[in-house]
């Protein structure tokens, strides 16, 4: 995203219709991408529900990234769009979050307790990203996954 300070790696969000590990995993590790270990596809909460996910590495010597398998109609992929539409629209909140992940990156030498530092942070953002949500009638584009996603 312009203008928002980041880690040198892409993340790539995938909406299937559900999650199947073993569909999901054959064509990925085809092409070299490694899912990734614990903690990484744990079933997280979002608004109440649990929405699980997988995730993957990309091939050995590639460019970093993370794809992000999501379940299309699941709370995460609309908490992964609203968070990224928010921050586009509103500069000083994508300035001070670009901030504080700046601060806590160089503080921090593990990935684990970056993400539970980071936590509380996204809590509260995503409260003033779901306000901004209500204020602009934002919705999540309506897209169906392929029956055979």
């Amino acid at each position: 995203m312009p203008g928002l300070a980041a880690k040198d790696c892409i993340d790539v969000q995938v909406r299937v219709r559900s999650i199947d590990e073993a569909r999901h995993n054959a064509p990925l590790s085809a092409i070299g991408f490694r899912r990734r270990p614990d903690p990484w596809n744990r079933t997280e909460v979002s608004g109440g529900i649990p929405c699980r996910k997988l995730v993957f590495a990309p091939p050995v010597g590639a460019r970093p990234c993370n794809v992000h398998l999501q379940e299309g109609g699941g709370p995460n992929a609309r908490y992964t769009l609203l968070f990224r539409d928010y921050l586009r629209a509103d500069e000083p909140a994508r300035r001070a979050w670009g901030a504080f992940k700046r601060r806590l990156a160089a503080s921090m030498s593990e990935l684990f307790d970056y993400d539970q530092i980071k936590a509380p942070a996204t809590e509260i953002l995503t409260a003033a990203a779901e306000r901004w949500a209500a204020q602009t009638a934002w919705t999540v584009t309506p897209r169906t996954p392929p029956a055979s996603a």
